[in-house]
């Protein structure tokens, strides 16, 4: 696995493993190997720049899962700049990662995306097949999309999950409520829009599911939640009354990094679901999605 030490892959490692699965996680220093060992995995020190290190990691793997992202949170999330390590894994990273696989026969590669690819669909469903549009923001995680779609063929599976905004025991989540705390807004679009989530605990069964899914593009959430009720949510778990949006300036400043996160994405995970019997363990967005935070009391 590659990433298996961010984000999403802290929680997929466990959960694979708790599953039976013998999972191998990229580790570029001591400590993420520690990490890596607690969680369950094997670690193997290499890194995205050395082929022969990572076709080796991959030799005789049934699957790559490709979780490697690095998402600026905070204010520098307004810098472009700060977005270069994140695009640079989503396209340049993709294609390391994929053209190991191919040299190391594997045959199934799994690859993070993101569902605010799609274009505002306003209150319409939105499925795999819907249209999409592509920004300099969005076009990085375009381009990985497509080299895992060129690895598929029919002795490969390419499977691609587009996530919804992860929400659980996370850095985004946490800098939102210190931010609510302070009385700052977080909401971004329109109040009546709608939003795509996944929590924390949904990460691992969608990564056990794409390992049986036929190849293709499958969403990843729960049931969309209007905007104005996720930010309610926050809010509540702040202890803040105020449900505040971001302003004219605020959005300007964030530029087209801020414009796909506020697109209006009423999103299906049927797919999934029918495809591979996958369902979300949260299934809606509630008060319960904060206790990962309760019992780790790691909101700072």
């Amino acid at each position: 696995m590659i990433g298996a030490t961010g984000v999403i892959g802290t929680s997929v490692v466990p959960y694979l493993a708790d599953a039976g699965h013998h999972v191998l996680g990229l580790a570029r220093t001591p400590e993420k190997a520690r990490l890596l060992e607690d969680l369950g995995a094997t670690p193997v020190r290499t890194s995205l720049q050395d082929h022969d290190g990572l076709a080796a990691m991959f030799g005789g793997a049934d699957a790559v899962c490709n979780f490697a992202t690095h998402v600026p949170v905070g204010l520098s999330a307004l810098r472009r700049s700060a977005w270069r390590v994140n695009d640079r894994l989503r396209t340049d990273g993709v294609r390391r990662v994929v053209a190991a696989a191919r040299d190391a026969g594997v045959r199934r590669v799994v690859q993070e995306s993101v569902s605010f690819l799609y274009a505002d669909q306003g209150d319409e469903w939105v499925r795999e097949d819907s249209p999409v549009e592509i920004t300099r923001a969005t076009e990085p995680a375009s381009v990985g999309e497509s080299h895992v779609q060129d690895y598929a063929c029919g002795s490969r599976t390419g499977v691609v999950l587009r996530f919804g905004t992860i929400i659980g025991d996370d850095p985004l989540t946490r800098f939102q409520l210190r931010s609510l705390e302070h009385g700052h807004p977080i909401g971004l679009g329109s109040p009546e829009g709608w939003a795509h989530v996944v929590h924390t605990d949904d990460l691992g069964p969608a990564a056990a599911a794409a390992l049986t899914a036929p190849s293709g593009t499958y969403n990843v959430g729960a049931e969309p939640v209007r905007r104005f009720e996720l930010v309610a949510g926050f809010a509540a778990r702040a202890g803040r009354e105020s449900v505040d949006f971001m302003g004219p300036l605020m959005r300007r400043l964030g530029g087209s990094r801020l414009e796909p996160l506020a697109r209006s994405l009423r999103v299906s995970s049927d797919k999934l679901a029918t495809t591979t019997g996958w369902a979300p363990v949260r299934a809606k967005f509630d008060s319960t999605w904060f206790e990962a935070l309760d019992r780790t009391g790691s909101l700072r």
